[in-house]
């Protein structure tokens, strides 16, 4: 259940209708902003909801955005801040939530503790947006950074018919979930990936995650699984104009040929763990290779989510 904590007690009433803590008054064209509390689990979870319509009572586009692991609270504040996409959520109406893992690691628990239900969290969160009259049933999205974009694609394809689409970012399957990963659906699904990246490797192997190490699937194989769920017959590659020549890398786009919901891969040929036209924080000096400026991956993210997949 939705804990809700005014600080506007005079729009109290109004906050409770969308379920959420109220922390700014939007004017025209600014977001409003709330924090969520949900117990999953009898674990107190968090998340902030970021709209641009919320005195409009309609069902919106929602956009769930999972931070990559960086450990501290409120984690998910900071993907908000790598990505922007409120900026593009400003003249789309969509909503975009930023929930915050345990202690800023999804799927990490702390010592002798089981770990937390990042997904069933995730359903909740979801579940509830629709229940309420928020989200529109056929338009929830989610995606992730890092190891935010592994759970990412695990929920994914274990929700197939909650979800209309996915993403990652500088993220791999790991090899531990690829043998359940079967979405029961066709799911439309984009992921941005680097070949040179130092901490998820490219061709699979061990990805030195701020969780912990784990194995993962090379970018092909993770994108091969949700081309087999969409019946996709082949590839279209799309070469990306080279804007900047001395940033070391440049970006191929495989696009899905005969698929029944739009899967495409981004690969970004010399890129590290980094998201092109994007200055991550959180890397705490660790080495995470070329940043590659050819074109704004959020931004190519959030129109493969918004507008290329069917309705």
């Amino acid at each position: 259940m939705f804990t809700l904590i005014s600080r506007l007690t005079a729009l109290a009433a109004i906050a409770a209708i969308f379920g959420f803590c109220l922390l700014a008054v939007p004017q025209k064209a600014e977001a409003a902003y709330g924090r969520v509390t949900l117990n999953v689990g009898g674990v107190k979870r968090t998340a902030t909801l970021v709209e641009f319509e919320r005195l409009k009572k309609r069902r919106r586009p929602v956009i769930i955005v999972l931070h990559g692991g960086a450990g501290g609270s409120g984690a998910g504040l900071r993907a908000r801040r790598n990505l922007g996409l409120d900026a593009f959520a400003r003249n789309s109406g969509a909503i975009v939530v930023y929930p915050d893992a345990v202690d800023g690691f999804w799927g990490r628990a702390k010592p002798g503790e089981p770990a937390p239900d990042d997904a069933g969290f995730i359903r909740a969160l979801a579940t509830k947006l629709i229940d309420q009259g928020t989200a529109s049933r056929r338009r929830i999205y989610i995606a992730g950074i890092s190891g935010g974009g592994m759970i990412a694609m695990k929920i994914a394809c274990e929700n197939s018919d909650l979800f209309s689409g996915a993403g990652a970012f500088v993220a791999n399957m790991p090899a531990e979930w690829a043998p359940s990963c079967a979405p029961s659906q066709p799911l439309a699904f984009m992921l941005i990936n680097g070949t040179a990246d130092p901490m998820v490797p490219f061709n699979g192997g061990l990805a030195n995650m701020p969780e912990g190490p784990r194995e993962v699937l090379s970018s092909e194989a993770t994108v091969a699984i949700f081309a087999k769920a969409a019946n996709c017959t082949g590839q279209r590659i799309q070469t990306i104009v080279d804007r900047d020549k001395d940033d070391g890398s440049r970006i191929v786009v495989e696009h899905g040929v005969g698929c029944k919901m739009p899967v495409e891969f981004v690969r970004v040929e010399g890129g590290g763990h980094t998201v092109p036209g994007r200055r991550l924080s959180g890397s705490r000096g660790v080495p995470v290779g070329a940043q590659n400026n050819d074109l704004d991956a959020a931004r190519l993210m959030w129109d493969f989510l918004l507008k290329r997949i069917p309705q």
